[in-house]
């Protein structure tokens, strides 16, 4: 026997984890909805300061839950994001998880514009009109990009999530987001990835299955 370690049913790690979250969250509250994206977030991370950084909009939620029963289709900005989404159940409602990362075009005109392949994918993303929910979890220029195509008029999210995390225009284009006119999920400051913009999506599609 190894001293202090707990033994749990594998099947009951997961529900252990969630009840000693809520213990360390204590007299926090949060709006409703809200509390389950949260502490998703903070059980991919182990970070308690999401508990704090996290800011949702008040129809943030409503909307991505109408886009997804409606069947659209959620962009993501790396492959890791995509992975990370559970494709059976965003499929359920007819759509997709899609990322345009490895297309062999976006590539060929990111270098011969000079910009980053994932702005290069929002403009792609924005053509298509099933593409209603974005999870950026990686590049602030992705952000940024999609941030205009909306003043632009080219696309309308039902939601974007805004979490792309590290140190070059992470910050600005997490508040760029905030003008922009529609629902959004961002984590304030430098901190975020795509594990976080994974856990979020699948936090609003365990919501939409499982209302209680």
């Amino acid at each position: 026997m190894l001293d202090g370690i707990a033994i749990v049913n594998p099947g009951d790690i997961e529900k252990r984890s969630f009840e000693m979250i809520t213990e360390i969250l204590g007299e926090k509250k949060f709006p409703p909805f809200h509390e389950n994206i949260i502490k998703r977030v903070i059980h991919a991370t182990a970070d308690f300061e999401f508990a704090e950084s996290m800011k949702i909009s008040e129809t943030a939620v409503a909307k991505a839950f109408e886009a997804i029963k409606s069947g659209c289709n959620i962009v993501t900005d790396t492959k890791m994001a995509s992975v990370g989404i559970n494709r059976k159940s965003i499929a359920r409602f007819g759509g997709q998880i899609v990322c345009y990362m490895d297309d062999e075009a976006v590539a060929l005109e990111a270098k011969q514009r000079n910009v980053t392949r994932a702005s290069v994918c929002m403009e792609k993303a924005a053509k298509d009109e099933n593409n209603k929910i974005f999870a950026l979890g990686n590049a602030p220029t992705a952000l940024i990009r999609l941030v205009e195509l909306i003043k632009e008029g080219a696309v309308a999210p039902a939601l974007v999530i805004g979490v792309p995390v590290g140190f070059v225009n992470v910050v600005e284009s997490k508040e760029l987001l905030k003008t922009a006119g529609v629902p959004y999920i961002l984590s304030e400051g430098r901190k975020g990835g795509s594990n976080i913009a994974a856990a979020i999506v699948n936090a609003i599609l365990q919501m939409i299955e499982d209302p209680r």
